[in-house]
């Protein structure tokens, strides 16, 4: 058993405690062991992801109950825009509202709007600035990076909901994936907080595989598959 040997699941039933936004909690005293690390590697990952996606599909479930794939390719679009300017310190209307102003929605073009900002997203955290300072995402202030673990934890996470709403394949960038449990980890472990990042703690398997475990701390069920599936 690897950290990415993800297809070893089990039906149960879905876990409906989800949330759909980026964590609040993310204040300043938050501690992540994340080194400076590429994100170009998972976010081709979910772009390839979303390439997949077939429009037939963008009503479809997915593991977040309040959205519809194309609620989550909405979601995903916006976080991707917001950390990559928290990354730029460009801050301003996309770091500043938070992340459940609204439903979010797919827009015209999204097909080539998204993976054309998960690559700038990448690009804008490899400039060493990007982890260093203060930024703001979703409204609040935080160390970047903080900011950085965030935009990692999202794009692990989304990636699996996407894929498991959509019937696909998905094994994300093993780095990305340990970064991830760190953070995720860290949150669930923290006395002040509420639990998983998005929810409350799904009981795991210590020996489960890595993203399994992760999904668990997020506050989703490992097991969750789409009708039909």
């Amino acid at each position: 058993m690897t950290d990415t040997d993800t297809d070893t699941h089990t039906d149960t039933d879905t876990h409906t405690d989800t949330h759909t936004h980026t964590d609040t909690h993310t204040d300043t005293d938050t501690h992540t062991d994340t080194a400076i690390l590429d994100l170009g590697p998972q976010t081709r990952i979910v772009a390839r992801l979303v390439a997949g996606v077939r429009d037939e599909q963008l009503g479809d479930a997915t593991p977040c109950p309040a959205y519809a794939v194309r609620n989550l390719l909405g979601h995903l679009t916006g976080l991707t825009v917001a950390f990559r300017d928290a990354a730029r310190k460009d801050l301003g209307p996309t770091t500043d509202t938070p992340p459940d102003t609204a439903v979010p929605d797919i827009a015209p073009g999204w097909r080539e709007e998204l993976p054309r900002v998960l690559d700038e997203l990448a690009e804008a955290w490899r400039d060493p600035a990007a982890w260093t300072g203060t930024t703001r995402a979703g409204g609040v202030d935080l160390p970047g990076e903080v900011a950085a673990a965030v935009a990692i934890d999202e794009l692990v996470v989304h990636g699996w909901d996407l894929a498991r709403a959509t019937g696909q394949e998905y094994v994300p960038d093993p780095p990305a994936l340990r970064a991830c449990h760190a953070f995720v980890l860290e949150v669930a472990e923290d006395p002040t907080g509420g639990g998983g990042i998005f929810g409350p703690v799904v009981p795991v398997s210590p020996d489960a595989p890595l993203l399994d475990r992760v999904i668990g701390l997020s506050g989703r069920d490992p097991g969750w598959t789409r009708a039909g599936a």
